[in-house]
């Protein structure tokens, strides 16, 4: 049985993705500050906030001591927060780069030792953090700490790329999700979590045959 740790899998595209991460046989270990919604879903749960890397201390012994082998990691776990530049004072920044970045740099830190060689390191990132696609007022701190995760791949790639895993970024575009409409009260997205949470398994269990390195954008619009 493959192994899939989920971050972020409480709602949104990680709830989806975990879900049906579970109904195709995997074992999935979910990462996420609220439990409460992952109860039910037959899956091995973690409380943890990304923004304090002590609490990835239970999840961390818990691979230690059954002696697991990761196969597929999704850094999902994101925050956004809408503010004008102006605004965005030391601790808006902080407080989404430690999620966004920092907290993404220590589980995936944390995580590799646990990882197989042929594995799979899959960080979901922007259209916003790509260099030349549309920006949007407000977001300076999200977009920004979304280009750092897509620099942080490349770098972990080329460091790893004799010995694995693979790693690999999906930047997407705007779907469906209670972070959007917290953001962005009454914007329609073209994409369902549920959609998006179909591709993003399915990249993460076979994209690394063919991709290492790599930042795909997902979008169904031309940035």
């Amino acid at each position: 049985m493959k192994t899939i740790v989920v971050s972020g899998a409480s709602r949104g595209i990680g709830f989806e993705l975990t879900r049906l991460a579970q109904k195709q046989g995997l074992h999935v270990i979910a990462l996420s500050r609220n439990t409460v919604p992952l109860q039910e879903l037959g899956v091995t749960v973690f409380s943890v906030d990304l923004s304090q890397p002590k609490s990835l201390s239970p999840y961390v012994e818990y691979l230690k001591k059954e002696n697991i082998c990761v196969d597929f990691l999704v850094n999902n776990a994101g925050y956004l927060k809408q503010t004008p530049f102006s605004e965005s004072d030391w601790e808006v920044f902080e407080s989404v780069y430690r999620v966004n970045v920092f907290g993404l740099a220590e589980l995936t830190r944390t995580t590799l030792p646990f990882i197989s060689s042929t594995g799979h390191v899959l960080s979901i990132t922007s259209m916003g953090g790509i260099q030349g696609s549309s920006k949007f007022p407000g977001l300076a701190a999200y977009s920004s700490s979304k280009g750092a995760v897509i620099t942080l791949t490349e770098l972990l790639a080329e460091e790893y790329n004799e010995t694995g895993p693979a790693f690999n970024a999906l930047a997407l575009g705007a779907v469906q999700t209670e972070m959007l409409e917290e953001a962005f009260p009454g914007y329609k997205a073209p994409i369902s979590a549920i959609q998006m949470g179909e591709y993003i398994l399915d990249f993460a269990c076979r994209g690394h045959e063919l991709y290492n390195g790599k930042v795909l954008p997902v979008a169904k619009s031309t940035p």
